[in-house]
């Protein structure tokens, strides 16, 4: 019975703090009761709410104040003759996004390029290259605690039989901890710690002991070596591989992806601008056909309204038919109609040239792809022509330069690279974790901290029993961890094999491609050339006929049929020609671009912008502060390769691109219309300001050509 009553009360305190706690109490179930019905929830909760933004870019107000030309309102027309070269600084220039004409960066924005992509993957605090380095960074670490303790014991001889503890107690402790590239762990840690208490037997009512050690930790087998830990870093999953190879890598694999935007950009560019030549030189043909056939419909109409012989009703309302085609196909011809264009990716890697959008179209997307507003008062005008010279390619030097130059492979190479390295880290996890370990420690021991009290003897102040070295302590030790079947490190490196596996035969299936674009290329080249000669002969002969049928008609020796047959020839004979023009222009590009020389063909090498004047200044007194530091050589033969060096963005073209023989003489058309001549600038475009770009903008990165005098900036990026 004793025992009882004290169980029983310490149940009845138990429930009665079940009873406090919010987690024991029992709570009659509530029915739950809506705000309001459920077409009131979807009217609030479902409503589509606009995002608060700050926007720090904001389009200027005029930048699309004009409306696009149309039809119905041309407005005043002025033209802007735009060379090829121009046009394509103007590209880079105004292109911090890189555009396509497929309007991914509205379907997906986060799949879109822009110039700052490759700066995101240096700097990404998780997979970046300083991401990487800062695993080997020394970290210091510290930490204070001080506590006063006031207990009873359950320990009736402590003090006399006394029960109860007063204590005073303070702990400081820190350490610089450093991680070596070969995967030693070296600690140097300095510990202090402050006691006063009641305890009988004590020789000072408070004491001080201080402490300074150093360790290292080393691992013999798994984590060990220089190689393991540049590629994985210091980790010990298998398949988690971070180190600074790895992120170097990836660097580049997003350099390889910028370049293959800014090319595609360029191929765009040029694609849009032969597009556009072919507009104007097919409106031109149409207007020629048009007027022709309203000459025809005119004097037919003058016999009609006579009555003489040969204005026959059937014929005036057949000349008007054919001038209301033509009328129609004028209008088409300027306006055009929303029909993808030429492009990236269309049938071929370059681009199959389709030319299908009018004047109007054609200009609106070229001025997309430069990044200018739908319209602003001019109308671009293409100032160059398309090269009609034979080019010819030597096979085995286009195979070859397309095999070591396409962005393409070399992103896939990078990749193939990482997998490799990938793989050999993957093997050291099959080694036990074998880690040596040593210790050394001093102590020190006084009543007081630092103040000196020659009184007490050598134990007067801790720092000065620390100093004098009596009390020193060390340990060498082995440990040793060994996961029985390694499964998790067998599925790593089987992992890593069929990764390369996979990579090494994506690479061979794209240098496979790689060479079916370079053969389809360099046969539409041949093809294009041929059919520009055809198409010449074609015209001709066209302008021939109908120079001899309107003087067989005029003679009353040919019917209408005949002559309006003829007017209809010589307008597709040359609007065909000009289109045949622009797909050799195009071929020609889209050899380069299968053969990975694009960018140099049209003067374009990408490279790292400068940077503000205050980063190079900071980076000088920085400099001036330490010591020159000890070069490292990664590329030694102890680590592994990454990559051979630089990339040679300056290919010897002048032997790719030999004429190899005259062309053989084309007849002449009989007659020139005046719209096949070469679009010269109009003294209005000449006298207006064509500078699309501010000159103060601030580069980074830069797009520069071949000419030494040229830069191509791009707007500002964080680096």
């Amino acid at each position: 019975m004793s025992h009882a009553r004290p169980a029983s009360r310490l149940i009845a305190a138990l429930a009665l703090a079940c009873s406090l706690a919010p987690g024991c109490a029992v709570r009659k179930e509530q029915p739950f009761k809506a705000a309001c019905d459920d077409d009131c929830y979807k009217a609030i909760a479902t409503k589509i709410e606009y995002p608060t933004v700050q926007q720090c870019c904001a389009l200027e107000d005029d930048w699309a104040a004009l409306p696009p030309v149309t039809l119905a309102h041309p407005g005043e027309i002025e033209y802007w003759n735009l060379g090829l070269e121009e046009t394509i600084q103007i590209a880079l220039a105004q292109s911090q996004v890189i555009r396509d004409l497929g309007g991914a960066v509205l379907r997906s924005p986060g799949d879109a390029t822009t110039t700052v992509d490759p700066a995101l993957q240096e700097t990404d605090p998780r997979f970046g290259i300083d991401a990487a380095l800062s695993a080997f960074d020394a970290q210091f670490s510290t930490s204070v605690y001080a506590e006063k303790n006031d207990r009873a014991l359950n320990n009736q001889f402590f003090g006399g039989g006394t029960r109860i503890l007063q204590q005073d107690a303070m702990v400081f402790q820190s350490a610089i901890t450093k991680q070596a590239a070969t995967g030693t762990q070296f600690t140097a840690r300095h510990n202090i710690d402050y006691d006063a208490n009641n305890a009988p037997g004590n020789q000072f009512a408070s004491a001080w002991n201080t402490n300074i050690e150093t360790e290292f930790r080393h691992p013999l087998l798994q984590g060990g070596g220089i190689d393991f830990n540049r590629i994985a870093g210091p980790t010990r999953t298998p398949g988690v591989y971070n180190g600074v190879l790895i992120a170097r890598v990836n660097t580049d694999v997003k350099l390889a992806d910028f370049e293959l935007a800014v090319r595609d950009l360029v191929s765009n560019v040029e694609n849009a601008y032969w597009d556009l030549y072919f507009a104007y030189r097919d409106l031109d043909a149409k207007v020629a056909a048009r007027d022709a056939s309203l000459e025809t419909w005119r004097k037919i109409q003058a016999l009609y309204s006579t009555g003489r012989r040969g204005g026959e009703a059937e014929k005036e309302a057949q000349a008007r038919e054919q001038y209301f085609l033509f009328q129609e196909e004028v209008q088409n011809a300027l306006s055009g109609r929303l029909i993808d264009g030429t492009r990236t990716g269309n049938g071929s890697g370059g681009g199959t040239f389709r030319g299908q959008g009018g004047v109007h179209v054609a200009e609106r997307r070229l001025r997309m792809l430069l990044g200018l507003s739908p319209a602003d008062g001019r109308l671009i005008r293409p100032a160059d022509e398309p090269i009609n010279a034979p080019l010819v390619f030597d096979w085995q030097e286009v195979t070859s330069e397309a095999v070591a130059r396409r962005a393409e492979l070399r992103r896939q190479r990078f990749l193939t690279r990482r997998y490799e390295l990938e793989w050999i880290a993957s093997k050291n996890h099959l080694l036990p974790r074998l880690d040596a370990v040593g210790r050394y420690r001093w102590r020190g021991f006084g009543h007081d901290l630092l103040d000196n009290s020659p009184t007490l003897g050598r134990f007067d102040n801790a720092y000065g029993n620390l100093t004098d070295g009596d009390f020193q302590e060390w340990q060498l030790g082995m440990e040793m961890t060994i996961p029985l079947g390694y499964r998790q490190a067998f599925a790593g490196v089987r992992n890593a094999e069929l990764q390369l596996a996979r990579q090494r035969a994506l690479l061979r299936e794209q240098e496979r491609q790689v060479l079916h674009d370079v053969a389809g290329a360099v046969a539409d080249l041949d093809r294009a050339r041929m059919i520009s000669e055809t198409t010449a002969n074609r015209l001709a002969a066209a302008q021939q006929q109908l120079a001899a049928t309107t003087a067989a008609y005029e003679a009353d020796k040919a019917p209408l049929d005949l002559l309006l047959e003829a007017q209809r020839s010589v307008a597709d004979a040359e609007s065909r020609h000009f289109r045949s023009l622009a797909e050799y222009a195009v071929a020609m590009k889209n050899v380069h671009f299968a053969k990975g020389t694009l960018l140099p063909y049209d003067g374009v090498y990408l490279s790292e912008g400068p940077w503000c004047r205050e980063a190079y200044a900071d980076a000088a007194q920085l400099e001036r502060r330490r010591g020159k530091p000890r070069e490292l050589n990664y590329a030694s033969a102890r680590a592994p390769r990454v990559s051979r060096g630089s990339y040679d963005q300056h290919p010897a073209m002048a032997q790719a691109l030999p004429l190899a023989e005259p062309a053989p003489p084309i007849s002449a058309p009989a007659e020139t219309d005046e719209s096949a001549e070469p679009l010269a600038p109009t003294p209005e475009a000449e006298s207006k300001d064509t500078s699309a770009v501010d000159p103060n903008t601030e580069i980074l990165p830069t797009l520069h050509t071949a000419a030494p005098a040229r830069q191509f900036p791009l707007p500002p990026a964080s680096q």
